[in-house]
């Protein structure tokens, strides 16, 4: 590289040429122009008889530079330079290691490290060198040299992982391989990010290979982007967006998804300087911010730039009743204050404003709140008592918090037994001092937290001892009394406080285990029958696990689980790995989220300074040999240089003094001519267009003018194309963009045309052929691709709708209806009972058929009218399904991204252009009894 740009060159002593052009330009000041032949004039000699000084001429300026530009030109030709250069080799005699990369952080750049690979092995193979890949997250098995046309079919198939790579995993493979190969040349494509275990890779890679050369290609892409640590807080759902070192895009875009794949709002992002981390807040009311299941960077093809939310993520609404007067009299020291300024950051806290605690509760209920909290609230009973406990067998998480009416109280709402009054610093049942926290039980939802040294207990409610006591214990103070207590009932929990939620019998209220202790009750609202809740009841901690259901491949699209993906513990919030791959796991109503990026994974870029190596860079595209164009500028140069020189030697001047008039009688003419010829050009362009379109049967889409829209269609039917080709009989051409204005629409049986909201309504002349196209039997398969189901001419439809009635309103459209479940179209090829696309909500629209008569029902499974539909009409984005990459991964992602969905997709895509293809066949039908009967004598 040069200067940061992707430019080499196969001489560069040959540049030392440079050096002599300052001779050069003194040689071609000094040399003066040739002398111009002018007409002798005798009288003009009179008027210079008298002597005056004279400069003698040299070279103009401008042909000085004209002339060192030739020559820097060929100098630059000669040393052979090179763009986008491949890898050089630094022993093309040694076999090669090749050590890739392929985890998340790859995945954006795939082509580009694919591309690297196989131009270091086509450049193997060539030597006839040996070669040995391992992919860094491959490392069950060891590896040995192969030949290098073996190697590229390997690399050719390999995919990226959604996962984080272990590199020093692999330590143990590379040291038996590295033990057999004593001469050997290494190149490491690396992703550049580490995520705390590459410094010690590093460090083991550098002693195995000693003085051996290593090559490492990183950089020259966009540095990978990530999100983590997703907070549903107060005002908006907020994102982490990560990258391991600075440079690249500045900025971009975080889009929210449901769960059907829907988009339901967006948020820009932006790098300040040289940051590494950014923030998207995408500001949605928290009802539908809790219907968020996927957070992703649009533009950003990686597993690792998508965050998946589950029900932890849901911003909960939460009840608090609070029965003490200090909160009326004095609400900022009450309990309800405390508890509301610890909730606030991730709940929503509603309070009781005034109502008695029997009437709060009720209305609490009447609402369906996942948690309520009681403080200080003596005995609940009556019918809000009822309620409450079947709103926790449903469910339902109740916190109390002690305080002088419950301690005076018998109520048995609570999980253990309670003595009466309690216990207070200087009592009959006092302490000495006031007491700490001991300890959190191993089975709490605390367990995981710090025991805070800084908060003391005055006074507490005591329970009565007996053998479940210690089971239901949460957290306990130093001479072991229980400080929290649990008991699960039925699907709900109910957990008591022994301490009120103001500071008057601990100041636990002030210390920051306050605010976690309530955020992780507040995490079990809502699922209350996780792990955690079982072992309140029973003591013994028997985690339940859930299976893979929708996991992410390394692009970020989902797929189905592979037999190797294991259950992951309910509650799982740890990063994703090999065992585990990022995704969903367990029921539909359980459903555990698991990531790429745990929330405090921050990458960085890999430090390589104690690997003695060569460093290169990934390219964007093919080598590319700059000599043919610079020999070819050169040329250009010395061209001009030679008209240049005759003009300044009077010749041009001298040749039209001669032939003037015959010069522009021969203009003239020549531009008359040119003015009355037919332009060959364009008739050769339309010959060349038919003639592309006959010979071989094509698919048609129209351009729209929008570059991403027009690209997608081309690749949905290019994909579509392939796929008809490995399933069908046909093999039909590349797909061909047309314009209804200006090009021949007859050469194509179906033509798909993507109807965008802001399109405006086609000319006289694009709708005349349009009309022809479709009576003379042409079919135009219409996509609104916004997922809507209402009828193509009713009243307030979608954008996409209402610019499809525009262009529909001045042709001669036949009524429609939706697809009949006996349509043609539904057995043209395969068994079909829906068309889905990317989308699945939408409705087929077909031209309406002939009204069955009773005799046909019986006799013919599947109708047809007289012809093939002329036109087709559907909102599910068949070609965001069908649209495929060059490596074969799909474009988008599907929503709501069922595992057959694709497949289902281009099955309906067979049918209909199968349907344009062959008519209406397969609705004949009347014979197959009578052909089966036949086949079975």
């Amino acid at each position: 590289m040069i200067a940061g740009l992707p430019l080499a060159f196969a001489q560069p002593l040959v540049l030392l040429g440079l050096l002599a052009l300052p001779v050069l330009w003194w040689l071609l000041r000094l040399v003066p122009p040739r002398p111009r032949q002018i007409t002798f004039p005798p009288t003009r000699l009179l008027f210079e008889i008298t002597p005056k000084e004279e400069t003698p001429a040299r070279t103009p300026w401008w042909l000085t530079l004209l002339r060192l530009t030739l020559a820097t030109l060929v100098i630059l030709a000669a040393a052979g330079p090179m763009w986008n250069p491949p890898v050089a080799a630094t022993n093309r005699a040694a076999p090669l290691l090749v050590l890739l990369d392929d985890g998340w952080a790859a995945a954006a750049s795939w082509d580009a490290r694919l591309r690297t690979a196989d131009e270091l092995l086509g450049r193997a193979e060539a030597d006839n060198r040996g070669v040995a890949v391992l992919p860094l997250s491959e490392t069950s098995r060891d590896i040995s040299l192969q030949p290098a046309a073996a190697a590229r079919v390997q690399v050719k198939q390999l995919k990226p992982k959604p996962h984080s790579v272990e590199r020093s995993e692999a330590l143990p493979v590379l040291t038996r391989f590295l033990g057999a190969a004593q001469d050997i040349e290494a190149v490491w494509l690396s992703d550049g990010v580490d995520l705390g275990n590459a410094g010690a890779f590093v460090q083991a890679l550098g002693r195995m290979l000693g003085t051996r050369p290593l090559t490492i290609v990183e950089g020259g892409v966009n540095p990978a982007l990530a999100l983590a640590a997703a907070d549903n807080a107060a005002g908006a759902l907020t994102v982490k967006v990560l990258r391991a070192e600075t440079g690249g895009i500045p900025g971009g875009t975080v889009q929210a998804l449901d769960l059907k794949g829907l988009p339901l709002g967006e948020a820009p992002f932006r790098f300040t300087g040289n940051e590494r981390e950014a923030e998207a807040a995408i500001d949605l009311p928290v009802e539908i911010r809790n219907d968020v299941a996927r957070l992703e960077i649009a533009g950003e093809r990686s597993a690792g730039a998508v965050q998946l939310l589950d029900k932890r993520w849901r911003r909960r609404t939460i009840g608090v009743v609070s029965g003490s007067a200090a909160d009326r009299s004095q609400p900022l020291i009450g309990a309800s204050y405390y508890l509301q300024r610890a909730l606030n950051p991730f709940a929503d806290v509603r309070l009781a404003e005034g109502a008695a605690p029997a009437e709060a509760v009720g209305r609490f209920l009447d609402q369906r709140l996942p948690m309520l909290i009681l403080s200080d609230v003596g005995n609940v009973s009556g019918e809000p008592r009822e309620r409450l406990n079947r709103w926790i067998d449903a469910g339902g998480v109740l916190v109390r918090f002690a305080g002088p009416h419950l301690a005076g109280g018998d109520d048995d709402l609570v999980p253990v037994k309670l003595r009466r009054g309690g216990r207070i610093l200087g009592g009959s049942l006092s302490w000495d001092k006031p007491q700490q926290l001991s300890a959190f039980a191993r089975e709490s939802p605390f367990a995981t937290m710090p025991v805070p040294t800084d908060v003391t207990v005055t006074r507490q409610v005591l329970a009565e001892p007996d053998s479940e006591l210690t089971q239901r214990t949460w957290a306990t103070l130093g001479d072991g009394t229980p400080l929290v207590t649990a008991q699960r009932r039925g699907k709900g929990l109910l957990v008591l406080f022994h301490v009120t939620a103001d500071t008057r019998w601990s100041d636990l209220p002030l210390s920051g285990a306050f605010v976690d202790m309530l955020k992780r009750l507040v995490a079990m609202s809502g699922s209350a029958t996780t792990d955690t809740a079982a072992t309140a009841q029973t003591g013994v901690r028997d985690v339940p696990v859930v299976p893979a259901t929708r996991v992410l491949d390394g692009f970020g699209a989902f797929q189905a689980p592979s037999a190797a993906a294991r259950p992951v513990p309910a509650g799982f919030s740890a990063r994703a790995t090999a065992d585990h791959p990022p995704g969903f796991y367990g029921p539909p109503e359980g459903l555990v989220a698991v990531n790429t990026l745990a929330p405090a994974d921050r990458p960085t870029a890999i430090d390589f300074s104690p690997l003695n190596a060569r460093r290169d860079v990934f390219r964007h595209g093919e080598p590319l040999d700059l000599r043919g164009p610079l020999f070819l500028g050169a040329l250009g140069l010395l061209a001009i240089d030679a008209l240049v020189v005759f003009w300044l030697s009077g010749g041009i001047a001298s040749l039209v003094r001669r032939r003037r008039p015959a010069a522009a009688v021969l203009a003239i003419g020549l531009l008359l001519a040119a003015l009355a010829a037919p332009s060959p050009l364009r008739a050769q362009a339309a010959d060349d267009f038919a003639m592309k379109s006959t010979l071989q049967t094509r698919l048609a889409y129209v351009v729209t003018g929008n570059s991403e829209t027009d690209s997608l269609s081309q690749a949905g039917l290019q994909g579509l194309t392939l796929f008809l080709a490995q399933r069908t009989a046909l093999e039909a051409g590349d797909p061909v963009g047309i314009d209804p204005a200006r090009d021949e629409l007859a050469f194509f049986p179906i033509i798909y045309w993507p109807v965008l909201p802001d399109a405006g309504k086609p000319s006289q002349q694009a709708l005349e052929r349009i009309g022809a196209y479709m009576k003379q039997g042409g079919t135009i398969l219409f996509d609104t691709r916004d997922a809507v189901s209402a009828t193509p001419g009713a009243e307030g439809s979608s954008a996409g709708m209402v610019a499809l009635r525009a262009i529909l309103s001045s042709l001669d459209i036949p009524e429609l209806e939706p697809i009949p479940h006996d349509h043609v179209l539904t057995k043209t090829f395969f068994l079909l009972q829906e068309f889905p696309g990317r989308f699945t909500g939408g409705q087929l629209w077909v031209e309406a058929l002939p009204a069955e008569q009773e005799e046909e029902l019986v006799n013919r499974p599947a109708r047809a009218g007289d012809g093939v539909s002329s036109i087709i009409i559907t909102s599910n984005d068949f070609a965001g399904a069908w649209a495929m990459r060059p490596d074969g991964q799909p474009m988008l992602p599907m929503a709501p991204g069922e595992p057959r969905q694709r497949e289902l997709a281009f099955r309906a895509g067979v049918n209909i252009v199968m349907y344009a293809l062959t008519g209406n066949y397969k609705a004949d039908q009347v014979h197959i009894p009578a052909l089966l009967e036949r086949l079975g004598q």
